[in-house]
């Protein structure tokens, strides 16, 4: 089952639909939450609270979580410390498993593995709506859980990629060597 996600939702303030490609209604992104903090609710389309998303604050690296709607931790998702030719996070689940997640996260073309089987694949290509990705669920997979782990991704990414725009390009401050120019 394919869906459709927009792109740097926490960075809108209002509601919005992720849909299926056949575009119904599939989970509410509730936007409300986003004013408060880096929080939102993912709600089925009955209303009902699927999972909830928070950037975990005070953390060693860059993490956010994923828990249910009790309030419970179903995934805890952060960025490799070390991989050397690739950006790559990983997905530690409540129960003790793990979800790899690697690819092209800029450009959105990245995949989503679990016990050795692809259980998602991200994709711009998909479809042509702008500032919108697709997340394509395996079958038997929890499409809440899968597109949780997305959005934290896009998240990070986003963070990360900012942070080394700013890093390396302070406006000629530093030279191609990384030098200071004066």
């Amino acid at each position: 089952m394919k869906y459709l996600v927009r792109e740097r939702i926490f960075g809108i303030g209002d509601d919005f639909w992720v849909t299926t490609e056949g575009g119904e209604k599939a989970f509410l992104v509730d936007g409300k939450a986003l004013r408060l903090r880096e929080t939102f609710e993912l709600r089925d389309a009955s209303g009902r609270v699927v999972a909830v998303i928070r950037k975990k604050v005070l953390s060693v690296r860059d993490a956010m979580k994923v828990e249910d709607a009790h309030g419970e931790t179903v995934a805890t998702v952060k960025k490799k410390l070390f991989t050397p030719f690739r950006d790559s996070y990983r997905a530690e689940l409540a129960d003790g498993g793990e979800l790899e997640i690697h690819g092209d996260f800029l450009d959105k073309e990245y995949d989503i593995e679990g016990g050795g089987e692809r259980l998602a694949r991200i994709s711009r290509k998909w479809f042509r709506i702008r500032d919108t990705y697709a997340v394509d669920v395996a079958e038997g997979a929890d499409p809440a859980l899968l597109l949780s782990v997305a959005v934290c991704v896009d998240r990070l990414a986003a963070e990360h990629e900012e942070e080394q725009r700013e890093k390396h390009g302070r406006n000629g401050e530093h030279g191609e060597h990384g030098e200071r120019e004066d």
